[in-house]
């Protein structure tokens, strides 16, 4: 697939985060996944995905190391599709889109939440500051800036920011 980021914003983790993961239905896929399914047949099942469109997104989601090809039969050689570690990493975004998606419904509309595994309680995700404990809602008190490893347009875009820690300004 040809890249859709503008050359300019190579450097800009939202970009390239976007460009591995904000295709449709590579986000089912990894929600998909998350839920334990792992075959192919699965996800083309619980999708609705064609199998060539399965076939590519799962060949992308292998290459940029979300997911991992392995053997789980060998005559004839079928394979199941693992959620690696940075695949794992990605299941907070998830939930929070997925919160952000409830959020806009009554309680009465939804028709996924997540619960609390051990009690059933539904719980309301949000994404903090692991420091501070304090919500990242607020984009007047929590802002980007150029980070330390930015470059001279990065650092124009956030000229009058306050800057990352080591970076300049």
């Amino acid at each position: 697939m040809a890249s859709r980021i503008r050359l300019e914003d190579r450097e800009c983790p939202l970009s390239t985060t976007v460009e591995h993961v904000g295709e449709w239905w590579t986000l089912l896929i990894l929600h998909d996944a998350f839920d334990g399914y792992t075959r192919f047949d699965q996800f083309e099942e619980n999708l609705g995905i064609s199998s060539s469109m399965l076939t590519t997104r799962l060949k992308t989601l292998v290459a940029d190391g979300l997911l991992e090809r392995r053997p789980y039969q060998t005559n004839p050689v079928r394979h199941e599709y693992v959620l690696t570690e940075l695949g794992h990493s990605l299941r907070p975004v998830i939930v929070a889109l997925a919160a952000w998606g409830n959020s806009r419904l009554t309680p009465a509309e939804r028709s996924m939440i997540l619960v609390d595994a051990e009690s059933g309680e539904e719980v309301e995700p949000v994404v903090v500051d692991a420091k501070s404990g304090r919500r990242l809602d607020d984009s007047a008190a929590y802002v980007f800036t150029a980070g330390p490893a930015a470059s001279a347009a990065m650092r124009n875009r956030y000229a009058g920011r306050p800057t990352a820690p080591g970076g300049r300004g």
